[in-house]
């Protein structure tokens, strides 16, 4: 049982050495860009669409998806670690409490919306960008003059205004 694991690990090495796929979840609209071979000729296309389920099997692992095309909804099963994926894109995060969204199925039109999870951005605190400043001006000025020069710009930033 051991070895059955092993290969399995290896092969999912292999199979994901230079892909970063986002995290997502159910609910979340992804575009899946996939090489389509058509005899000798090779493309991509992509399939958007919200991911409806998502298997954690090792290897085996797949996430289903459903979009409507002409009317017609359309469910498509993608191995997690296929070699036909080359990269998947997350468009927006739903905001769900299940899973499965199978319930998806016999619904359309407005009924079949999910909202969006709010999303908070998240920026650089004012010490990073000090720092990061301070270090590319390293050969021009002298080090604590810098620190100085940092340490008034927080207080500014923060509201507090010095008292001379």
């Amino acid at each position: 049982m051991n070895i059955l694991k092993d290969f399995e690990s290896n092969q999912i090495k292999n199979n994901s050495k230079d892909r970063l796929y986002p995290t997502f979840y159910a609910g979340d609209t992804l575009k899946i860009h996939l090489k389509i071979k058509e005899g000798e000729k090779e493309r991509i296309q992509i399939f958007e669409g919200i991911c409806i389920a998502i298997k954690n099997a090792g290897i085996n692992s797949a996430f289903t998806t459903r979009k409507i095309s002409y009317g017609e909804g359309v469910e498509r099963i993608f191995p997690y670690y296929s070699p036909n994926i080359q990269k998947i894109e997350l468009v927006k995060s739903g905001s769900v409490r299940r899973s499965k969204l199978y319930f998806l199925r016999e619904r359309s039109g407005k009924a079949a919306r999910i909202s969006e999870k709010n999303k908070f951005v998240k920026t650089k605190s004012v010490n990073q960008e000090n720092i990061e400043h301070t270090s590319a001006n390293k050969n021009e000025e002298n080090p604590e003059i810098l620190v100085s020069k940092v340490e008034d710009q927080i207080k500014n930033d923060s509201g507090q205004k010095e008292k001379t």
